[in-house]
């Protein structure tokens, strides 16, 4: 008797939630990392949609740092999951985003359609699934598009190894620093990740 293997069930995005869908890729759904949990029952929508402790303190901290340190009569600063709209159905999220005030033009209540100079990430909020490379996959594609859309340099902290790709429009080699290193953010404004955490007596 022949015994045939058993197919997994594919997921139908029809019946995955809308508040589920972290980013927009030229019409490509990228969901939540954990969403999966939610279609099973397992989490909540707003258990996969909140960040880590340790993350959700550096972008605070980012915040803290840039907005003391950049010149706001020329630079804004802007967080807390920022939208930004690249083309129709490319949508991008992202955690802290520079812009210079000259080029940026009235706020609309809608996401930001014209590019950051600078862009900072702290850890992947999403899925996956869809990367065969997985995180560096997801991390290379999507700062191509920032790049691409016009943005100067990207930033990703990434908290499990304590590293930080540098990734700068104007140079072709993208490479990755323990962040303990000095970072040049912009102009005369310079990032070091474990002197902000120490600074702040944080554990961790």
């Amino acid at each position: 008797m022949a015994v045939v293997a058993e197919k997994k069930p594919r997921i139908s995005t029809r019946r995955i939630p809308p508040a589920l869908i972290y980013e927009m890729w030229a019409g490509k759904p990228v969901y939540y990392r954990g969403y999966q949990d939610v279609l099973a029952g397992k989490k909540s929508i707003e258990e996969v949609m909140s960040c880590s402790d340790l993350q959700g303190v550096l972008v605070s901290l980012l915040n803290g740092y840039l907005y003391s340190v950049i010149n706001r009569k020329k630079y804004l600063l802007a967080t807390n999951e920022i939208g930004l709209h690249l083309a129709l159905n490319d949508n991008l999220g992202n955690d802290v985003v520079l812009f210079e005030k000259e080029k940026l033009g009235k706020l609309k209540g809608k996401y930001f359609d014209i590019p950051p100079k600078i862009v900072i990430e702290v850890d992947i909020k999403a899925d996956l699934s869809d990367f065969p490379n997985k995180a560096d996959e997801y991390i290379m594609r999507k700062s191509q598009k920032l790049l691409d859309f016009g943005v100067e340099k990207v930033l990703w902290v990434i908290t499990g190894t304590h590293k930080v790709y540098v990734i700068d429009h104007n140079d072709p080699t993208w490479y990755v620093v323990n962040w303990t290193e000095n970072i040049t953010v912009v102009d005369n404004c310079v990032l070091n990740i474990k002197q902000l955490l120490d600074d702040e007596e944080i554990v961790y």
